[in-house]
């Protein structure tokens, strides 16, 4: 797949300043794209969008799980057919899509639409205000009659997508609000099997996890004679640090805000990473890692390599969507939320609902915007959410007598033994996440929809917390602040979080640390946080 031609072969300040200052060319077109008059190729309703057939071409994140030609999946061929729209995804990994979607934007070699592709809020802000991604709130109005209910349903969901300067420059990954096991997404998973040969029962408490973690290590559970067994295998320990800082009471308004909360002892903003109880969660990972007890290609093993590992029985716990459906391995159970050492018991792992705020948007290059809006609003829709996530009846679903639908065998227990995300990913494209749409359970049967992923939101419904943040959108001035000392500190944190818990950097650097935190501008950064706080409390 050819990506080379979005990059331009040498870029400059000023060229990158001078496409961009040149968005909108001489085609006198509105700023959302359309000359103000209805297309005459245009179908306002029904199917199909557009009379005579036109092509699109859409920058499109992937997952590792996703196939490499969503062109060929079932899905994509056949709304193809449907709408008279044919679309061609140029795929990037997620592992680069940031890097490559800035370098496009700068460039101004971008394509029509920019789908699955992880849009910021700030992005949206800086190239909507520049003109590269054009304002769709009048084209909602008029093209989206789905997403359109879904605001007025939602109206935390027209408040999250409106930018600072009043405009809504994309639609996003929205989850239905009730869909716990999805907003929790990657449970900590526990082996069963090895609980129940250890006779020990399911941890309650991060001591008993611990306690877990060091028998499995110290025991030869999978039966081969060899000390194989990894306590803990996961990537990178971010997941593992989002499972549980709530059992110190830290991420109080979810995961939309990793280093921000609500202190519920002043009722005050709270920076979490330099906190003394984010120390105390530090150090019991840390002790996890210098026992022996997480996985040592922790900090540099990839998702294919983790799951081989996973497929050959050797974890005991694990953060992914599903150990079922990605390892072959139906012995895991999910966790709630563990207490900690200070009686502390929140599940702090959801996510805000708005998942991805800039998962499609539609740059002024399409001469198509209308259809663009209308090829989108489909699948915000029950018709629509049905046919992006199950398929075609009889093809890749059944539907059973209760009306609840299921996939077809031979996705479920493929004969030719891929798991059920490998052949998932023939006929569809939605693993991995980031795609907008509206999900909801009646017609999502991933993994998160299980029934051992629902029973582990069950076990932590009690304890999640009671407000979800959506996410902040942060005005030109505040965005320069965010995207510069705010990128400096995130750095920093990220690579001392690494050190103290590989034991690099000792805690008695802690004060060091957090002093070196507060002199890159925290005061700014957190000052800077307040006034998009207040402003969201304020809409």
């Amino acid at each position: 797949m050819k990506r080379t031609t979005w990059i331009p072969a040498a870029m400059s300040v000023v060229l990158a300043a001078g496409a961009l200052t040149a968005c909108g060319g001489p085609d006198k077109k509105g700023a959302d794209g359309s000359n103000g008059a209805e297309p005459s190729n245009l179908n306002k309703t029904g199917m199909p969008i557009v009379s005579q057939p036109i092509n699109m071409t859409f920058f499109t994140g992937k997952s590792a799980t996703n196939g490499s030609n969503f062109e060929e999946t079932l899905v994509w061929k056949e709304y193809a057919k449907m709408t008279n729209i044919n679309v061609k995804f140029d795929l990037i990994p997620f592992d680069t899509l940031t890097e490559k979607r800035n370098l496009v934007l700068a460039g101004g070699d971008y394509p029509d639409v920019f789908y699955t592709a992880k849009l910021t809020p700030a992005d949206l802000t800086r190239y909507g205000s520049q003109g590269v991604f054009i304002k769709l709130n009048d084209l909602i109005d008029k093209y989206a009659p789905n997403f359109k209910k879904l605001m007025e349903k939602y109206p935390d969901l027209k408040k999250g997508l409106t930018m600072p300067d009043g405009n809504i420059y994309s639609m996003p990954s929205f989850y239905d609000p009730t869909f716990l096991s999805l907003l929790i997404g990657t449970p900590l998973w526990i082996n069963q099997d090895w609980l129940t040969k250890l006779n020990m029962p399911e941890p309650k408490t991060t001591d008993e996890f611990y306690q877990y973690l060091k028998a499995v290590k110290n025991t030869d559970l999978n039966g081969n004679g060899k000390p194989d067994e990894i306590p803990y295998g996961g990537i990178g320990t971010d997941a593992l640090l989002d499972q549980l800082k709530g059992a110190w009471g830290l991420g109080t308004r979810g995961l939309g805000h990793k280093m921000v909360d609500i202190d519920p002892a002043t009722n005050k903003l709270r920076f979490i990473k330099t906190d003394a109880k984010y120390k105390e969660l530090l150090q019991y990972v840390n002790k996890l890692y210098s026992e022996g007890l997480i996985d040592k290609d922790i900090f540099t093993i990839k998702n294919t390599a983790l799951y081989a590992k996973g497929q050959q029985g050797t974890l005991g716990s694990t953060i992914i969507p599903n150990p079922s459906t990605l390892m072959n391995q139906k012995n895991f159970v999910g966790l709630g939320a563990l207490k900690g050492p200070h009686g502390d018991q929140l599940y702090a792992n959801v996510k805000v609902p708005m998942v991805h705020v800039g998962a499609f948007a539609i740059t002024n290059k399409n001469k198509n915007p209308e259809a663009a809006v209308r090829w989108m609003d489909y699948f915000y829709s029950d018709e629509g959410a049905k046919f992006y996530f199950m398929g075609q009846k009889d093809v890749t679903y059944k539907e059973k007598p209760d009306g609840s639908l299921e996939y077809v065998s031979d996705i479920t227990k493929n004969p030719q033994g891929l798991t059920q995300d490998q052949a998932l990913a023939k006929n569809f494209t939605w693993l991995g996440g980031g795609y907008p749409g509206f999900v909801q359970q009646k017609y999502f049967n991933g993994s998160e929809a299980l029934p051992e992923a629902i029973a582990a939101s069950k076990k932590a419904e009690p304890y999640v917390v009671k407000e979800i943040w959506n996410n902040f959108n942060f005005t030109d001035a505040e965005t320069e602040v965010m995207s510069s000392l705010g990128t400096d500190i995130t750095t920093y944190i990220s690579e001392m979080e690494a050190k103290f818990i590989n034991g690099t950097a000792s805690f008695s650097d802690w004060d060091k640390y957090v002093s070196t935190v507060n002199k890159m501008g925290l005061a700014d950064y957190m000052k800077t946080y307040q006034a998009a706080y207040d402003r969201y409390n304020k809409k």
